[in-house]
């Protein structure tokens, strides 16, 4: 139920995400028109990149994550009450649709709520690179819950070292998917060396960012993937605590890096407004994910598959 939970707080989610609108014309240069520059692509971009477009794809993105999770999360609760196996069956083919839907409606988003705050340039891995990382911080917080409501109750005895295992694993394997992404869209635009795309990330490597830029790859990677070449590390709650609140860490670094430099220029801005709004919505979200779980069972109570899940073994 873990996921369910964090899938319910999409309508919160969103709320951040309308101030976010209500600034954009001083966030995205385009806001005010594209400058006609010689790339092929450019009658494109000046169709897409408009206000008004721009609005209305935002929020059809959100409708349709704030559907499709409300469905999937309203069918499971209803098999708690009535047994019904057909429940799964539904579910299923929700999450069978929700896949497509939101592989490309993800996709596009990122384009557009952070590619485009740099209208110029443009790498086609950008959207499988930011799903790659969304997988990567979900599964690093879904570790973190579980863990925690191993310990405060509601998942002693169900939640195991078992089961603790296999999210190590996809930790390791998600932590390793990620920077092999990354690695693709470095290698291929350092290799091509066209100056509208090495731009990118010549920003990033200079001055006061090449600090931030080594960071990130230390967190994203390089400390997970040391540490949970261990089998044990992978079975130790406390050790798997760390790992993921490194990789929390690292997904922060990396939208930072991704978004301050076309806002801010050379020198990062780190102050009490990022720190502030980090632990607001960080502790409106972790105030809501508790009271989701207060409101009903943390495990599907009559989920066809849950006594299996329960005797699992690695």
């Amino acid at each position: 139920r873990v996921p369910e939970a964090m899938a319910g707080l999409l309508p919160l989610v969103a709320l951040p995400f309308l101030a976010v609108l209500m600034v954009s014309p001083f966030l995205y240069p385009w806001f005010h028109g594209l400058h006609e520059e010689a790339e092929p692509t450019f009658w494109f971009k000046e169709l897409w990149l408009t206000p008004a477009f721009f609005i209305v794809r935002s929020l059809i993105y959100l409708t349709l994550w704030i559907v499709f999770s409300y469905a999937i999360v309203r069918t499971s609760r209803r098999q708690d009450a009535d047994g019904d196996f057909s429940h799964t069956r539904k579910n299923i083919r929700l999450s069978a649709g929700f896949l497509v839907v939101f592989g490309i409606t993800f996709w596009l988003a990122s384009f557009d709520w952070i590619m485009s705050l740099e209208p110029h340039w443009y790498s086609t891995i950008f959207g499988l690179y930011h799903f790659a990382g969304l997988i990567l911080g979900g599964l690093a917080m879904m570790t973190i819950l579980a863990i925690w409501l191993e310990r405060l109750g509601p998942l002693r005895g169900i939640f195991t070292e078992e089961h603790l295992h296999d999210l190590g694993k996809l930790l390791f394997a998600f932590s390793t998917f990620w920077m092999y992404i990354w690695f693709c869209q470095y290698m291929l635009i350092w290799y091509a060396n066209f100056p509208e795309e090495t731009s990118y990330f010549m920003d990033r490597v200079r001055g006061f960012w090449g600090p931030v830029f080594v960071l990130n790859l230390l967190l994203n990677w390089a400390v997970p993937f040391v540490i949970l070449l261990s089998v044990p590390a992978k079975r130790n709650a406390s050790i798997l605590l760390e790992v993921c609140w490194t990789i929390l860490a690292g997904r922060w670094v990396d939208l930072y890096l991704m978004i301050f430099p076309p806002l801010v220029g050379a020198n990062p801005v780190f102050g009490v407004w990022e720190v502030g709004f980090l632990l607001g919505t960080g502790g409106v979200f972790f105030l809501a994910l508790f009271r989701t779980f207060r409101r009903a069972s943390s495990v599907p109570l009559h989920d066809p598959f849950l006594a299996e899940s329960l005797h699992y073994h690695n």
